[in-house]
């Protein structure tokens, strides 16, 4: 190993190089299989670190790369090049050793040791960009496939707020169990939010937190909470979670006492379902199963349909999406929801209530969905959103909630939502 060899840095490198290159998402790389496997647990939480932080800034970095290289270096020299751009000019590493640690990993491989000269020299030069030269640089880009689609629904000046958005990352939001927000925050010190969501900005390890232990509460970001704020579940009623995993909405209708069957098709995002409820003494009935061929015993007072889609909603959480996923991906999961929600519905009582929603900010798989859904069921109507904490801007023309990362821009954005209640006709 060549000296100098920060073996966090090393695999921060080798995560950029398989996401961008093959196309991987980050979740599917930190296995036994990955390029994390040896490090310790505070390296490899670093190594994530750094890679998603380039992810989040790739573009800035390669508009001040690219006229410095007379041609394009082979990639995994390029991205040792943008991890150290992005951690001197974003994280405020110290320059010096940033430049050290870049050499060394080009030196520590066969096929990318001619570049050690090439990265001292481009890279020292880039040190000394001043501060607001970085700052002034556009976030980065989505995708042509994506912002396309974003621009035709929101226009090039919501694109763009969507954009500085991401770049900006997110915060942690925790759910108390209790619905005592103002409580939460006190003994975290974080701010409560309008819907009754805990906010915690910078760094935080989540397992040393008050309240942590004892399942007080569990992290999930404000939009996500909505869902199930809406569903307004009463105790005793039987309402059913659909991809219930990891179980955020799940622990939200258990604490307000209603009979929660929660099913998802994942055996494995299902043990961590379990283990959550452990944590937090709530209690609900787990099944794994394909939610479009299971039958229940009886119908539901409610249903909670947080069905698969395309996560777009989440990017400036998972910065790796717009490089991981890809236009025909996605297409296929249309019709995936369309069905889930024909299912949802046939298994709610008559005058039943049902909750669809996806992290997505694309139309189709939002506000098409609930239309077309209308057309393929008559008597089947949306129940406008209405809540004092739901914001005019979020509200939609068919009476559902579309929320975007750019919104509460002043207080750390929040995770693209469509969200939205039907009633099954009586």
């Amino acid at each position: 190993m060549a000296e100098g060899f920060d073996p966090a840095r090393g695999a921060a490198a080798q995560l950029l190089t398989l996401v961008v290159q093959d196309h991987r998402q980050m979740g599917d790389l930190t296995g036994d299989d990955g390029p994390l496997v040896a490090l310790e647990p505070s390296a490899r939480a670093r190594a994530q670190r750094l890679a998603l932080s380039c992810l989040r800034h790739m573009g800035r970095a390669d508009a001040l790369l690219t006229p410095l290289l007379r041609r394009p270096p082979p990639l995994p020299v390029r991205n040792v090049l943008r991890l150290a751009v992005v951690e001197m000019l974003e994280d405020g590493a110290p320059p010096h050793g940033v430049v050290n640690a870049a050499v060394a990993i080009l030196r520590s491989a066969q096929k990318t040791q001619h570049a050690t000269g090439l990265a001292n020299a481009v890279l020292r030069k880039l040190a000394e960009t001043p501060p607001e030269t970085w700052a002034a640089l556009p976030p980065q880009r989505l995708p042509g496939w994506l912002r396309g689609r974003l621009e035709s629904r929101y226009g090039r000046a919501g694109v763009l707020a969507i954009e500085a958005a991401h770049a900006k990352g997110a915060p942690l939001d925790l759910t108390p169990k209790d619905g005592d927000a103002a409580a939460l925050a006190g003994a975290v010190g974080g701010m409560v939010l309008p819907t009754g969501s805990v906010r915690i900005t910078g760094s935080v390890q989540v397992s040393a937190l008050p309240g942590y232990d004892q399942g007080a509460w569990w992290v999930q970001d404000a939009a996500a909470a909505i869902p199930a704020r809406l569903l307004a579940a009463l105790p005793g009623e039987r309402v059913l979670d659909l991809c219930a995993a990891p179980g955020g909405k799940t622990m939200q209708l258990a604490a307000a006492g209603a009979d929660v069957t929660a099913l998802d098709l994942s055996a494995r995002r299902s043990a961590r379902l379990e283990e959550n409820l452990a944590r937090t003494d709530l209690s609900a009935r787990l099944v794994i199963g394909d939610a479009l061929t299971w039958q229940p015993d009886a119908p539901f007072d409610a249903v909670l349909l947080d069905a698969p889609c395309s996560a777009t909603g989440t990017i400036r959480r998972h910065p790796d999406l717009p490089f991981a996923r890809s236009s025909a991906e996605i297409k296929p999961l249309f019709a995936l929801q369309a069905g889930m929600i024909d299912k949802a519905l046939a298994l709610l009582k008559p005058g039943g209530r049902l909750v669809f929603c996806t992290c997505s900010l694309l139309p189709e798989e939002g506000e098409a969905q609930v239309q077309a859904a209308i057309l393929r069921h008559p008597g089947l109507a949306v129940e406008p959103a209405t809540a004092p904490w739901i914001e005019p801007a979020w509200h939609d023309p068919l009476g559902g909630l579309r929320l975007r990362p750019d919104f509460w821009s002043g207080r750390g954005g929040m995770d693209g939502f469509y969200i939205a209640m039907l009633r099954k006709p009586a």
